[in-house]
């Protein structure tokens, strides 16, 4: 059994350095080994649930502005993706973008790129713009892949070197369920300290790369903070780095996010 167990161990190392993912924008290697196809179906799925049990606006000016920021940074990224080689990358990505009419101060993005901006979230927003800021951060958390990310390690947890025998669907699902709550809990996606700032980062660049000008990501981080003075941390904020480090970070990163404004045609 000790030998059985030894084996195991060496195959799902074999593995994991095999499923090491990443990220052409950052740099960062990720663990993931979990099938995308079958996350994005199921994340397609809870989309849906949420949608029909939410009030989604549309046609208004803040609907529209859902959409049309979604699409710049969609297409931005598209673009990159397309110019360093690896635009199949972005084939298991079917976009939508939609506002719902809720107090919370909140957006997310699932795997698969499903995006759901809260109208809680626009005074801090402000314009499009600020919008720019949010939905680059979390259209970077499925760019990045850290829905498989956070699956994997849970597969990685429950299962260790079983996963080398498969995981079933029925497994995947209750995985899944984990890591993305159903119905309107998944408002409350948490995702870790490094996933977070590298969203961040890779949000700071995509909204440079579609034209918004990544300056306004520090005053938009700065009213968001200023929203809850005195009060519990809005959601969006529950696992998010220290306003400190969130503004040495972007700081850090600014130079860079210009390059690419100025390449969209943005005046420095």
């Amino acid at each position: 059994m000790k030998n059985v167990n030894k084996l195991l161990g060496i195959g799902f190392l074999s593995l994991t350095m095999l499923a090491c993912t990443t990220n052409p924008i950052t740099g960062r290697k990720s663990l993931q080994i979990a099938n995308d196809q079958e996350i994005s179906a199921m994340a397609l799925q809870q989309y849906r649930e949420t949608l029909s049990k939410s009030k989604v606006i549309s046609g208004t000016s803040a609907a529209n502005s859902v959409k049309n920021v979604g699409a710049r940074i969609k297409n931005a990224a598209n673009n990159y993706y397309r110019s360093i080689g690896r635009a199949d990358d972005m084939n298991n990505y079917q976009w939508e973008f939609n506002l719902i009419d809720d107090k919370q101060v909140n957006a997310w993005c699932m795997p698969g790129g499903k995006v759901a901006v809260y109208t809680g979230i626009l005074p801090i927003t402000k314009n499009d713009t600020g919008l720019a800021v949010v939905m680059g951060h979390e259209i970077s958390h499925a760019l990045a892949g850290h829905g498989n990310e956070r699956i994997s390690q849970a597969m990685a947890a429950q299962y260790g070197g079983a996963i080398l025998g498969g995981v079933t669907s029925g497994q995947m699902a209750t995985i899944f369920q984990q890591v993305y709550p159903i119905g309107a809990q998944v408002a409350l996606l948490k995702y870790g300290r490094a996933q977070e700032l590298e969203a961040d980062e890779m949000g700071l660049y995509l909204m440079a790369m579609a034209g918004y000008d990544p300056r306004q990501a520090q005053p938009f981080w700065e009213r968001m903070e200023a929203s809850s003075a005195g009060n519990r941390p809005p959601e969006f904020l529950s696992t998010h780095p220290s306003p400190e480090s969130r503004r040495s970070d972007i700081q850090k990163r600014l130079p860079k996010a210009l390059e690419y404004y100025k390449a969209a045609g943005g005046k420095i």
